[in-house]
């Protein structure tokens, strides 16, 4: 399988798209502007407790204060100073958002209340986990996380895993073994899936580097202001190097030559031997456009996506859900309906997968199949599911397809999906999907023109409306307009007004 790493590096704007056989398969953008943080440190300040959401809101200095819940509170019944210098702590739910190294691991639940841990005007170090969305602030968390190259250090957990993409279990073994050996002070590690095959030294040349690093993240906090930035992540182009940029890969490619420089520099110091899969685009045709990508992400944006077959799904976001429909569409099939279902269904299976890691699509998923008779056919697609979604790097958990041919999931939500980065709602609709039909807003308007009459001696009134409702004001109404006149005793005069929204009209005595 060719894999590519594809990077569009601007000023304004960087785009990295991950391609597997001329596909997008993971789409990342990053808008210096709107600035990425996650990852980022901050020493922050609780500013409101609430027991009753078991969570705290910490102001880290940006408009929003973030979102500290309980399971990602470490004890902070210490003092600050202590805090900074714990170094090791008995709750294993302290992974980073890189799912991918999470194997072996068990969540441990809290036995602690958020009142017990933090209360307001504390000082605390934290490590946002997931960027702000839609009106929601960033979600923090104390179990920090330092991810380097092949590996990611825990500082206040003790737990060493192995990223779940490695599959041999020799080799499992000899990272686990390797880690316990180098390891000071019980620091927890996770080996990622560029460690495999990566020799002791150089596991134990990051290892150090990585609690350095952490040392001086503790040893700013201490004497810096709060709120206040302590530690920044990688830029976009250099963390798609470090988590993107694996064996797997055949070439990386960018078109921007200091950004292609700085990647160099990068690797000669974390990942030597991977220059020469380096390229740069030196073509005047746009790099998105030469390896088909800005089609791939149009595609991503579309709510009806079509199956090779003539099926196709539709996907359609909410605040709480994502919805996914199953459907023939010009499919037939051959032989009999079961078949055609199952078939349609196995393969909207592997098209579902693939558009909710492109799309980023997070949170509660419930997918509605083609009701199937057969017991093993609805067993079938579940596992079909199942499997499809193994190359996904985020956590995913799938429930059993219910009677009605439903299937809720779960994915786990880190970044604020395609479709909310690139668009907006509809300044008509304001998100909706929907308008007022013309004929509605006319009756709504002749509703308020009686108010107006009660209201008003004159024996004019004057309706400004959009040019649309006008013209059927004055066609298909104009009979209920005439009759509207008769009953007030008052001339209607419609006017056109261009500024006005479809579903607006303003009301004038004269």
């Amino acid at each position: 399988m060719s894999t590519e790493l594809i990077i569009n590096a601007r000023k304004h704007e960087t785009r990295i798209a991950l391609m597997e056989n001329g596909q997008v398969v993971e789409y990342y953008i990053e808008r210096p502007a709107s600035g990425g943080i996650a990852g980022n440190f901050y020493k922050g300040r609780v500013v409101r407790v609430l027991p009753g959401m078991q969570a705290a809101f910490v102001d880290i200095g940006h408009d929003r204060a973030a979102f500290l819940y309980v399971a990602d509170v470490y004890d902070h019944k210490q003092e600050f100073e202590q805090l900074l210098n714990q170094e090791e702590i008995n709750e294993e739910d302290t992974l980073p958002e890189e799912t991918e190294a999470s194997a072996g691991h068990d969540y441990v639940d809290h036995h602690f209340q958020i009142e017990d841990l933090v209360h307001e005007g504390q000082e605390i170090l934290v490590q946002v986990s997931k960027e702000p969305m839609g009106h929601k602030g960033a979600r923090v968390t104390s179990h920090v996380s330092l991810p380097g190259r092949h590996l990611v250090l825990m500082p206040t957990a003790c737990h060493i895993g192995v990223s779940r993409r490695i599959e041999d279990e020799e080799e499992r073994r000899r990272l686990r073994e390797l880690i316990e050996q180098l390891r000071p002070n019980d620091y927890g590690f996770i080996a990622r899936t560029a460690s495999e095959g990566v020799a002791a030294e150089n596991l134990k040349s990051e290892m150090d580097f990585l609690i350095k690093l952490w040392h001086n993240i503790q040893k700013k906090a201490r004497s810096a202001p709060v709120p206040h930035l302590i530690h920044q992540d990688l830029d976009a182009t250099l963390r798609a190097v470090r988590d993107l940029f694996t064996e797997e890969v055949d070439r990386l490619i960018i078109d921007n030559e200091c950004e292609y420089q700085k990647i160099l520099r990068f690797i000669e110091t974390f990942s030597v031997g991977l220059q020469s899969s380096v390229e740069l685009h030196t073509s005047v045709e746009p790099i998105f456009d030469a390896y088909g990508v800005e089609m791939e992400i149009a595609r991503a944006l579309a709510k009806k996506v079509w199956l090779k077959s003539g099926g196709y799904i539709v996907i359609e976001s909410t605040e709480a859900l994502t919805s996914i429909d199953i459907n023939t569409g010009r499919y037939v099939g051959q032989h009999n309906l079961e078949e055609t279902i199952l078939k349609t269904n196995l393969e909207a299976v592997k098209e579902i997968a693939y558009q909710l890691r492109l799309r980023n699509i997070g949170g509660l998923i419930v997918i509605d199949f083609i009701d199937m008779e057969r017991e093993v056919n609805r067993e079938k697609v579940f596992t079909a599911l199942r499997d499809a979604l193994r190359r996904d790097k985020s956590k995913t958990k799938v429930l059993k397809m219910s009677e009605l041919g439903l299937i809720e999931m779960t994915r786990k939500r880190i970044r604020e999906d395609i479709d909310r980065l690139l668009r907006e709602p509809c300044c008509y609709c304001r998100g909706t999907g929907y308008l007022l039909s013309k004929t509605s807003i006319c009756y709504e308007a002749f509703l308020d023109l009686e108010r107006e009459a009660m209201e008003t001696t004159a024996n004019s009134l004057f309706l400004s409306v959009h040019p649309d409702l006008k013209e059927l004001i004055l066609d298909e109404e104009r009979d209920a307009l005439a009759e509207l006149e008769s009953r007030l005793g008052k001339r209607v005069i419609i006017r056109s007004d261009n500024d006005l929204h479809l579903e607006e009209f303003r009301i004038e005595a004269g």
